[in-house]
């Protein structure tokens, strides 16, 4: 006799909600790293301006 496979839609489910919070997890890993970088080079001199000196 065959096996029935009805009780695997919850572990399904379950991979699923558990691979959506990865992936949006990751995605606002990513984005706060691009934040931050924009903010960072606001605070750098760029290399084409020499440096000041008295």
């Amino acid at each position: 006799m065959s096996k029935d496979n009805k009780g695997n839609g919850g572990k399904a489910a379950f991979a699923g909600a558990v691979g959506s919070a990865a992936l949006a997890a990751a995605l606002l890993y990513a984005n706060r790293r691009k934040e931050r970088k924009e903010q960072r080079k606001n605070y750098t001199t760029p290399l084409s301006v020499p440096p000041e000196t008295d």
